[in-house]
């Protein structure tokens, strides 16, 4: 029975742990590179439909 209960206490410790570490703000830094990454993808989808664009413009003529 003591074996459970030292179990259920570190499990919850260990959880407790988690939670407060994993739901920290992020750094300026990690911000920053969040936002690239963002317009990096935007220009890679605009990119791709100016060239559906152009091959549609292409295939209709």
């Amino acid at each position: 029975m003591k074996k459970f209960a030292k179990l259920y206490l570190v499990l919850f410790i260990s959880s407790l742990f988690l939670t407060a570490t994993s739901c920290r703000e992020k750094t300026t830094k990690e911000k920053v590179e969040d936002s690239i990454e963002e317009v990096g993808d935007e220009l890679e989808e605009g990119a791709e439909e100016i060239k559906d664009e152009v091959d549609d413009a292409i295939d209709d003529q």
